[in-house]
């Protein structure tokens, strides 16, 4: 059985200086993936077990998608958003219930405030419909409704969605799942080694998927304008998707593939590794990495000036 990631397997990923002095430190576990599956760069204890949180969607909307049910351009994206929660997400959720005769309703992910700064200053209250996974559950409840199967309880591990969830993710992955707990949405999720959450990352996100093409036509849907993410994928051509605790998955066009996980759970840093990783084997132009952390990346500022800075350290 597959050990969870510890101390003893992470190394030094990124480090943030102040004034001349390191003054936090982010380790972690790293690995890069050609698009045949073979491992171009790892860093730490890459085999070691990771909640994969919401880096799983792609490989479940894929399994949402293998029951039969038909989600295009926006709605496709949303199936695999972790979104902003945004007047416009919202509606292409709304879209999707509709579709399947169902209202926000029927959801059973958690009661949410927007991700999204102005869409959540101006909530009133918390709504299913705004929790940042109610793309991925419309998705869920769409195939239920399309195979016959019963909506309540969709969420369940022994629902026979959730079954064909764990068969693909398995399929994708090349791993068994070996462990699986409650994510924060209240669907499960399943831990996978590194080198397994790149492996079924890149196979869901080929270069020709329906699912790579939407993402990349309407990137704001599956984060939010200005968000790390879908600038990200605005300024690279790449497919980023993050992940609650410090989980992220790039992956190119041609397959190759990067996952990480932060063991401190801070996603403060994550991009900015990634991003490095990719540069350094020449996956994406140094150009473009830092438009995208000059948009993204936390400044380090004293008195309102910069100070110091959140860099690589690899």
């Amino acid at each position: 059985m597959s050990h969870p990631l510890h101390l003893d397997g992470v190394v030094e990923l990124a480090v943030l200086e102040r004034s001349g002095l390191v003054e936090s430190r982010h380790l972690g576990a790293a690995v890069l993936l050609d698009g045949d599956g073979s491992v171009l760069r790892a860093h730490g204890d890459t085999g070691a077990l990771v909640y994969t949180r919401s880096t799983l969607k792609p490989q479940q909307a894929l399994a949402a998608l293998a029951t039969g049910l038909q989600l295009e351009g926006e709605q496709l994206v949303l199936a695999a958003a972790s979104h902003g929660g945004t007047e416009r997400h919202v509606a292409v959720v709304e879209g999707m219930l509709a579709a399947s005769g169902l209202t926000e309703a029927d959801l059973g992910c958690a009661l949410d405030y927007p991700l999204d700064g102005a869409a959540r200053r101006a909530a009133t209250e918390p709504r299913r419909i705004t929790q940042n996974c109610s793309g991925k559950h419309a998705a869920f409840l769409g195939a239920c409704v399309h195979v016959g199967w019963p909506t309540a309880g969709y969420l369940s591990p022994e629902h026979p969605l959730q079954r064909v969830i764990v068969s693909t993710v398995e399929a994708l992955s090349g791993e068994r799942v070996e462990h699986s707990g409650i994510d924060g949405c209240g669907a499960p999720v399943h831990a996978l080694t590194l080198r397994g959450l790149a492996r079924g990352t890149s196979r869901a996100l080929t270069s020709d998927a329906p699912l790579a093409a939407a993402i990349r036509r309407d990137p704001w849907a599956l984060d939010g304008e200005g968000r790390a993410n879908t600038v990200a994928i605005e300024r690279t051509g790449l497919i980023a998707k993050g992940g609650h605790e410090g989980v992220l998955v790039m992956s190119a066009s041609d397959g190759t593939t990067l996952a990480l996980k932060m063991l401190d759970g801070s996603a403060r840093a994550t991009t900015l590794v990634g991003l490095e990783i990719l540069a350094q084997e020449g996956i994406v132009s140094r150009d473009a990495a830092d438009e995208v952390l000059e948009l993204t990346l936390e400044r380090v500022l004293g008195g309102g000036e910069p100070v110091g800075a959140l860099r690589p350290a690899i």
